[in-house]
């Protein structure tokens, strides 16, 4: 298996640590909402409400947060690639 954090300082690993955590906890989160609405992304679930299959109430909602949290996962993954970047020109 390959040390992920071997060539890291600590601040750096610890920093990256905690982001990729955090991406985990994000996708998780945003897969159990898409889940309970019973669709495979937030596209469909905004077409579902667009058709009137789930009420507008609590449904755009969920699909705000669905997309705030694809968008926080995907700026934390940014973050980490700039860290990793960072570490490897030191």
């Amino acid at each position: 298996m390959v040390d992920f954090f071997k060539d890291l300082d600590y601040e750096t690993a610890t920093e990256v640590e905690a982001l990729t955590g955090l991406i985990y906890e994000l996708r998780q989160n945003r897969n159990d909402l898409l889940d309970s609405c019973a669709v495979p992304d937030d596209g469909a679930l905004l077409e579902r409400i667009n058709a009137g299959e789930l009420d507008e109430h609590p449904g755009y909602e969920q699909y705000l947060a669905a997309r705030i949290l694809a968008d926080t996962c995907e700026t934390a993954r940014q973050l980490v690639a700039e860290k990793l970047q960072e570490a490897q020109r030191r």
